[in-house]
C-alpha cells in the first residue's frame, strides 16, 4: 500500500511516499533528514556552510516604517541576490527606503507564478522568480527592484571574462514580458541593466535609473553597498578558512558542495548539505575556498562566467588536499554546466580525485543523491585502505599553435553553418591562401559522432559541429597530422564562445590533440601566426557573405512561385558560380561587386513567377539552427511543400548586432570608448557595402530592403533592453519585429533545446508580440537530437493551418 503525507518535523514540510508492506515493515521515501522516517535529527554539530552563508546573505534589519520615508522597494530573493543582496539592502536602507525581501523560497512560492513562466524547460531558480514577484505584488510595495547584471566583480586576473549566466542577466526581462500585472502598468517594476564591473560603473547606472534622487547621496550609498558586499565576501572566505582549520585540527574529511550562489536556497538545493553533514562531514561552498588556489591558466575552456571562475579555482583547491572532496551541484536545464562539469572533472580525475555531479530540479526527492554520496564516500575509503597516491598536475593547457609553416601544407576544416553563404566564403580563403574545406557531412550521423565526443547536455549545434568535424577527421580521408580546424569565437556570454573548448575536448578523447584549431574572432581571444585576417581577405569574405544575403533574399521570395518548376535554383546556381569566380579572383573591385549586386536582383527580380498568394513565414533563431537546413530539418523545403513562402533574414545582420553591442556597453556597461569608436566605424563600412544591394533592392517589385541595425534595435526596445546580448539576444527579437513590421506575421523561432538566451528573448517575448501584434502567429520550435520530428511538423502545420486561415482575412 502506497501513502502520500507531508512531514511536519519542520518547516520544510517535505512530501513523503510511505509505502507498506505485509509484517508491518515500511519504507519511507521524500525525507531530508532523519526525522522523516520518525528518527530524531542528527545532533552533530559540523560545520554548514549553506547554512551560515544564507544567514549572512539575508540577516538584515530593514527600517522602522517612520525611518524609510522614501518608501517601501520589494526585492525578489533569487537568482543573483543571493549574491548581491548585501549590496542592494544596504544601498536603499542608505536612501531611506524600506526595503522588503520576498520570503525564503518553497512550494506555495513556486506556484504562485507559475501562470507566467514563458518556457517548460528553464532551470528551477529560474522558475521560482515568478513566485517571489507574485508575493511582492500582494505586499503594497511602492516598486519592486529587481536588476539585471551583465558584468559580475572580476574576482580573477586571469579569467577570460566576467559575464553572468544568460538566466541570471536578463531574467527580469522574463517578468516584464510575461507578468500581466506589470505589463498593464499596475505594478511598478524598475529592472535596469547594470554592471558591477567596478563601483563607478555601477554607480552611473544607478545615478541613470533613480534621477528623481540626488546623485551624492546615490553615490554615497553605492559606495557604502559596495563595502558591505566585499564584506560579505570576506567573512565567507574567513568562514572557509575556519572550517579549513577545524578539519585539519580534528582529521575529519570534509566536501566542498559547488555550484551557484542561489543553490544555498534549500528549496532548490533540497536539503543535500543536510545530507552530507548527518554522515558528521563538514560542508564548504565554492566561494569559501576559492580564494586559495586561483587556477593555473589558460584553461581548456573559455573562463567566460564569474561565477564559473569559482568553480574551477575551488576544484583545483579541493585537488591540494586529501581531506576534502567536492560535489558539483547542476541545475537541470542548466546549458553551461556542458562546459563546467567536464572542467571540473579534469581538473579534479587529472590529480586523483572523484568527481560527482548531483543533478537537482523541482523534484525534491533525496534518494538518488543519497545514493551517490555514499558511493562517494565508499570510493574515497576504499582508495584510502589501498593507499593510492595522487599526483598533482597542472590545469594549465597549452594549446597547439597553427604556425606559418602549417599554413603552406595543412588542410583546414570548417563546419558547415549556412551552405548559400558558405559555398562563396570558401573561395576568399582559398584566394587567401589557405586550403580550406567546408565539410558536407551535416547530417544525422554526424550529429550521433558529435554524441560520443561532447558532453550530452551541450546544446544542438556543439553537437553538430563538433560531429562534423570528428566524422571527418576520423573518416580516414585526411593525413591527421597535416590537417587544422577552424571554428569562430564571438567572445560573448553564450556558450557557444566553449566550441572551441568542445573541440579540443573532443581531439584529445580521440587522441588527436597535435590537431591545432583556430579561432576566428574580433575579440581578442587568441591568435596564430599562421592564420590572419588581412584586408584583403576580409573583403572577399564581405562581398561572399553579402551575396548569400542576396540569394536568400531573392530566391525564396521567387522560388514558391516560379512558373517553370526549377527555373529558379538553375538562377542561384548560374550566378553562385560567376560570384565565386569574382571573390576567388586576383583583383575583386568595388565597381564589379555593384555591377553583381544590380544584375543578380534583377535577374531575380524578372524571373516569371504565378500570381498566387501564399502565405509569409519568417524564421529566426539561434544562427546555426536558423539557417543550417539540416539542423532544422530543411524547413525552408518542408515550409515551401506546405504552400508557404520562407522568409529568412540576413546573415550579416548578426554582424552589425555585434558591432552595436559595443556602442551599448560603452555607453551602459564601462567598456572603453574606443571599442565604440571602432564599432561605429565598422558599422558604417558595412552599411557602405551593403548599399548596393539595398539601392536595388529599393528599386526592385518583389523585395525588401534590409533595415539598418539602428532600426531593428528601436524596433527590440519597445520590448526588450538593448542589454540583452547573450547569443542572439536583442537581435532575436529585432528580427521578429522586423518580418512583423514588413508583413510576415507568421514566424517559426528556431532554437536548440535549453538554449539559455532564447528562454528570454525568444520564448520569453511570444506574450507580449501577440499582445502588441495581435495577428502575429509565432511558434517556437525547439530542436535537439532526441527531439520527436513528428511533435515539430505537427506544430509547424497547425502554426501554418492558422496562417492560411488569416491569409483569407479582409485587409
Amino acid at each position: 500500500q502506497t501513502t502520500m503525507t507531508k512531514c511536519k518535523g519542520c518547516t520544510n514540510y517535505c512530501r513523503l511516499t510511505v509505502n507498506r508492506f505485509s509484517g508491518g515493515r515500511q519504507y519511507i521515501s521524500g525525507n531530508r533528514c532523519e526525522r522523516g522516517i520518525g528518527k530524531e535529527k542528527s545532533k552533530a554539530q559540523v560545520p554548514n556552510l549553506f547554512e551560515y552563508k544564507l544567514e549572512r546573505m539575508f540577516s538584515y534589519e530593514p527600517l522602522p516604517a517612520h525611518e524609510g520615508f522614501r518608501g517601501r522597494i520589494g526585492i525578489p530573493r533569487v537568482l543573483n541576490m543571493y549574491e548581491n543582496y548585501p549590496f542592494w539592502f544596504t544601498f536603499f536602507t542608505d536612501l531611506n527606503y524600506q526595503v522588503l525581501l520576498s520570503p525564503s523560497s518553497n512550494r506555495k512560492i513556486y506556484e504562485l507564478g507559475i501562470e507566467s513562466i514563458p518556457s517548460e524547460s528553464e532551470c528551477y531558480p529560474a522558475k521560482l522568480v515568478h513566485g517571489h514577484i507574485a508575493w511582492l505584488m500582494k505586499q503594497n510595495v511602492d516598486f519592486i527592484f529587481y536588476p539585471s547584471l551583465f558584468y559580475e566583480r572580476q574576482e580573477f586576473e586571469n579569467a577570460n571574462n566576467h559575464y553572468n549566466c544568460p538566466i541570471v542577466t536578463s531574467y527580469p526581462e522574463n517578468i516584464k514580458n510575461n507578468v500581466e500585472e506589470i505589463g498593464k502598468g499596475e505594478v511598478v517594476f524598475r529592472n535596469p541593466f547594470l554592471s558591477f564591473k567596478n563601483l563607478s560603473i555601477v554607480t552611473k547606472g544607478l545615478i541613470e535609473e533613480f534621477p528623481e534622487l540626488n546623485p551624492k547621496e546615490i553615490t554615497k550609498a553605492a559606495k557604502h553597498g559596495w563595502e558591505e558586499m566585499d564584506r560579505a565576501r570576506k567573512d565567507m572566505q574567513k568562514k572557509g578558512e575556519e572550517v579549513l582549520a577545524y578539519l585539519e585540527e580534528t582529521g575529519k574529511r570534509g566536501i566542498v558542495l559547488a555550484g551557484r550562489p542561489y543553490h544555498i536556497d534549500p528549496e532548490i538545493h533540497h536539503g543535500i548539505p543536510e545530507l552530507i553533514t548527518s554522515y558528521d562531514i563538514p560542508v564548504l561552498t565554492e566561494d569559501s575556498i576559492s580564494h586559495l588556489a586561483p587556477v593555473e591558466g589558460p584553461l581548456l575552456v573559455s573562463d567566460q562566467w564569474m561565477y564559473h571562475s569559482r568553480l574551477y579555482a575551488a576544484a583545483n583547491y579541493v585537488k591540494t588536499k586529501d581531506y576534502l572532496d567536492l560535489i558539483q551541484l547542476n541545475s537541470f536545464g542548466c546549458g553551461l554546466d556542458a562546459v563546467t562539469a567536464d572542467e571540473v572533472h579534469d581538473i579534479l580525475s587529472s590529480s586523483g580525485k572523484i568527481y560527482t555531479c548531483l543533478k537537482i530540479d523541482e523534484v525534491n526527492n533525496l534518494g538518488a543523491a543519497r545514493i551517490r554520496i555514499r558511493s562517494l564516500l565508499s570510493a574515497i575509503r576504499v582508495r584510502e585502505e589501498r593507499g593510492i597516491e595522487r599526483e598533482l598536475k597542472s590545469t594549465a593547457y597549452q594549446r597547439v599553435i597553427f604556425t606559418e609553416e602549417m599554413r603552406k601544407e595543412y588542410t583546414i576544416l570548417c563546419p558547415q553553418m549556412s551552405p548559400i553563404h558558405f559555398d562563396i566564403l570558401k573561395e576568399a580563403f582559398i584566394a587567401g591562401g589557405y586550403r580550406l574545406v567546408i565539410l558536407p557531412n551535416d547530417n544525422k550521423s554526424a550529429v550521433d559522432v558529435g554524441l560520443k565526443y561532447v558532453n550530452n547536455d551541450a546544446c544542438y549545434p556543439s553537437l553538430m559541429v563538433v560531429g562534423q568535424i570528428m566524422q571527418a577527421i576520423l573518416s580516414g580521408e585526411y593525413d591527421v597530422n597535416k590537417i587544422a580546424v577552424v571554428i569562430s569565437q564571438t567572445g560573448g556570454g553564450c556558450r557557444a564562445t566553449n566550441y572551441i573548448g568542445f573541440i579540443r575536448r573532443a581531439l584529445e578523447k580521440a587522441g588527436l590533440e597535435q590537431i591545432p584549431v583556430i579561432s576566428i574572432n574580433m575579440s581578442g581571444l587568441e591568435g596564430n601566426p599562421g592564420f590572419k585576417i588581412t584586408p584583403l581577405l576580409l573583403l572577399r569574405a564581405l562581398y561572399a557573405v553579402e551575396f548569400g544575403d542576396i540569394f536568400l533574399r531573392c530566391l525564396y521570395r521567387v522560388r514558391p512561385y516560379e512558373a517553370e518548376p526549377g527555373s529558379a535554383n538553375r538562377l542561384h546556381k548560374k550566378w553562385a558560380k560567376k560570384c565565386k569566380e569574382f571573390v576567388g579572383s586576383k583583383h575583386p573591385n568595388y565597381l564589379t561587386y555593384q555591377r553583381l549586386c544590380k544584375e543578380i536582383i534583377r535577374d531575380f527580380d524578372n524571373l516569371p513567377i504565378v500570381d498566387v498568394e501564399k502565405p509569409k513565414v519568417g524564421i529566426v533563431g539561434e544562427i546555426l539552427v536558423k539557417f543550417l537546413p539540416s539542423a532544422n530539418n530543411y524547413l525552408v523545403d518542408l515550409l515551401e511543400a506546405e504552400g508557404a513562402e520562407a522568409v529568412v533574414p540576413d546573415l550579416l545582420d548578426f554582424m552589425f548586432y555585434c558591432f552595436y553591442n559595443q556602442v551599448y556597453k560603452a555607453e551602459k556597461l564601462g567598456e572603453s570608448k574606443s571599442t565604440a569608436r571602432n564599432a561605429k566605424l565598422g558599422i558604417k563600412a558595412m552599411e557602405l557595402f551593403r548599399g548596393a544591394a539595398r539601392k536595388e533592392f529599393q528599386r526592385s517589385r518583389r523585395f525588401t530592403p534590409p533595415t539598418p541595425i539602428e532600426e531593428l534595435a528601436k524596433h527590440a526596445s519597445s520590448i526588450v533592453s538593448i542589454g540583452n546580448q547573450t547569443g542572439e539576444g536583442w537581435f532575436l527579437t529585432g528580427e521578429m519585429l522586423e518580418l512583423i513590421h514588413n508583413g510576415t506575421n507568421n514566424i517559426v523561432c528556431a532554437q536548440p533545446f535549453g538554449c539559455l538566451p532564447n528562454h528570454v528573448v525568444g520564448k520569453g517575448v511570444i506574450k507580449e508580440l501577440r499582445r502588441q501584434y495581435p495577428l502575429s502567429n509565432i511558434v517556437a520550435i525547439d530542436y535537439d537530437p532526441g527531439a520527436s520530428e513528428v511533435n515539430q511538423l505537427n506544430r509547424i502545420k497547425l502554426m501554418l493551418s492558422t496562417a492560411h486561415k488569416n491569409l483569407r482575412l479582409p485587409s
